[in-house]
């Protein structure tokens, strides 16, 4: 099976600077665990994407977020999704708020601490993460950004390939085994 990295939304073009292709999630493991500030965003397309195991996606996510210690924010109406799990998210408020926020220079993050240099964002709906994303690229430089997503985002600086469902979740399995190899083999 070929994966392929074309926008999935056609009738975009994201210009002459486009995402790089997570081929190993290895990639993305070493990307956590070098910034000094990541981040990520969660949308509401994690609570209704189902795994092949029964498992929701947001279940998946939760269980990256906790293992790679990274402060949440949840878009959309998601909130009581993740308390009702027992994991309680950074913050909440909107996709738009938070893309807004992650631009402006002066922006202190959730904590107050400074800036994030690593935006994840997975779960928000394909047009909007497109939006956010450009914004993102031509307004916030030093920060990178990844779409772990399992539909191509040009404007990220890393994204997955369009992937089939099956593959997707494989893949954020092993982003966050990655992440729990390396903290035990710091421990």
């Amino acid at each position: 099976m070929s994966l392929i990295a074309e926008p999935w939304q056609r009738a975009e073009v994201a210009g002459t600077k486009k995402a790089l292709i997570i081929n190993k999630p290895e990639i993305v493991a070493a990307m956590i665990k070098r910034a000094k500030r990541p981040i990520l965003v969660v949308g509401h397309q994690v609570v209704e994407t189902e795994l092949s195991e029964g498992e929701k996606a947001i279940d998946r996510i939760i269980e990256l977020a906790k293992t790679a210690e990274i402060p949440v924010v949840a878009t959309a109406h998601i909130i009581k999704e993740f308390l009702n799990r027992g994991f309680n998210p950074s913050s909440h408020m909107s996709i738009m708020e938070i893309g807004s926020r992650l631009q402006a220079p002066d922006w202190t993050g959730l904590d107050g601490m400074g800036a994030y240099d690593l935006a994840i964002f997975v779960g928000i709906p394909y047009y909007m993460e497109w939006v956010i994303l450009t914004g993102l690229k031509n307004f916030a430089q030093n920060l990178k950004t990844v779409s772990l997503d399992r539909f191509y985002q040009p404007h990220a600086n890393w994204s997955f390939p369009n992937l089939p469902l099956q593959k997707w979740d494989e893949q954020l399995k092993l982003i966050t085994n990655l992440l729990k190899e390396r903290e035990e083999g710091t421990a």
